[in-house]
């Protein structure tokens, strides 16, 4: 089996995306497939049009560079033209059995026009719809932007031999769309285990570095988009410290929002009490999860988030941590509240204050809690487990109707 993957991003990019791919990508392999990468030009500028990065061979994409970069529509519809120009190239060489397009469905069309043209089979696997990851950053939910790049994913969605996504949300609006239900498999976010361990002691030089000792720690791991509701974190902590508990934030990574974050806690009053560590290597994460007694994804309700599972919490669970989580579709679908985890109303500081509080005055359902969030992890989010199902998923897709 030879499958061209077809990536937005990849590493050394540091993504919950690029995360996914690469699991994939190692499964895979074990599994005796051929597996090559090629990465859009939103991956940025490359030394060279084929990278290797860590033992994986990639296949880049230039930039367009031309007069309409950043002009709506006519950029993207540049941008597919030389991700088109690249699959077909790549293709001609390496001869796949399979063109395996991801997220966003800019990869998509490109990749169904040259399985079209070289008669390989597409399949489209929706990490999210492009519409509503964009309506997250700037384009406005049902304004002629979101409704062309819905139309634009429905259009996709329709011609894919085989569509698989990350989570039940997602699918369900893919068959909401008149897709054929037969046709849309899940393939969840999962971790590697044996990546992670149960209980790792802190750091105690890092710890004191970073002002933590005999505090209560509050963390978030991962990029700062507004979506994510970190303001929520910083007014909960707000109200924490004026119940006289000792408790500090620590917000690793970085992004769009770091600046409004840093302004709102100097406005609240607790930029002491708020530790931005920035953007941390994969390889040395552990070192920072392990200082965070309590991870935290305050994740506002909207379409994005209703409809779509993050990957960190997982890696929050395989390490068996207190997870704190909004309640919104997406996290619902990974956590069972007072079971794996504790839920609260999204966007609503009081609640979350309430749901930490209600765990500092329980430690004894500590344990449990933690051991079962490890043993979900371990029985249904494992990427062994997971990664079988493209076999079926690949075998479908190619199976043309005049095999019938």
């Amino acid at each position: 089996m030879r499958v061209i993957h077809i990536l937005d991003h990849s590493i050394p990019t540091q993504s919950g995306y690029a995360l996914r791919t690469q699991a994939i990508l190692k499964e895979q392999r074990a599994l005796g497939w051929e597996t090559f990468h090629l990465t859009g030009p939103k991956q940025g500028p490359a030394a060279a049009t084929e990278e290797h990065v860590d033992g994986w061979h990639f296949y880049r994409t230039p930039p367009p560079g031309g007069i309409l970069e950043g002009v709506p529509v006519l950029s993207e519809i540049e941008l597919m033209g030389e991700i088109a120009h690249r699959i077909e190239q790549v293709a001609r060489r390496v001869r796949p059995h399979l063109l395996h397009a991801h997220s966003p469905v800019l990869n998509a069309i490109p990749a169904l026009r040259v399985g079209r043209r070289l008669g390989i089979p597409v399949v489209y696997e929706v990490r999210a719809l492009w519409e509503d990851a964009a309506e997250g950053h700037a384009t406005r939910e049902g304004g002629l932007r979101y409704r062309l790049k819905r139309r634009m994913e429905t259009w996709a969605l329709r011609r894919a031999d085989a569509i698989t996504t990350i989570c039940e949300g997602l699918r369900g609006d893919i068959v909401a769309r008149g897709i054929p239900a037969e046709k849309v498999t899940v393939v969840p976010n999962a971790v590697d285990v044996e990546a992670f361990s149960m209980g790792g002691a802190p750091d105690p030089g890092l710890k004191q570095q970073l002002g933590l000792d005999g505090v209560l720690v509050l963390g978030f791991i991962g990029s700062f988009y507004a979506y994510e509701g970190l303001p929520v974190l910083l007014r909960a902590l707000r109200q924490l410290l004026a119940q006289g508990k000792l408790v500090r934030i620590l917000l690793v990574g970085g992004g769009r929002q770091e600046a409004e974050l840093k302004r709102l806690a100097a406005e609240l009053g607790i930029e002491k009490q708020v530790v931005f560590a920035g953007r941390v290597s994969h390889g040395k994460v552990q070192r920072y999860y392990d200082l965070i007694d309590m991870l935290v994804y305050p994740r506002l309700s909207m379409r994005l988030t209703e409809l779509v599972t993050p990957l960190k919490p997982l890696e929050s669970m395989a390490q068996g941590r207190l997870v704190v989580a909004s309640d919104v579709g997406g996290h619902r679908e990974l956590i069972r509240h007072g079971e794996t985890g504790t839920l609260f109303k999204p966007g609503d500081p009081d609640a979350l204050a309430a749901a930490v509080l209600a765990l500092l005055r329980e430690p004894a359902r500590w344990p449990d809690l933690k051991a079962a969030a490890r043993r979900y992890v371990d029985t249904e989010r494992n990427w062994q487990a997971i990664v079988a199902r493209y076999e079926d998923i690949y075998a479908r897709a190619m199976w043309r109707p005049d095999d019938r």
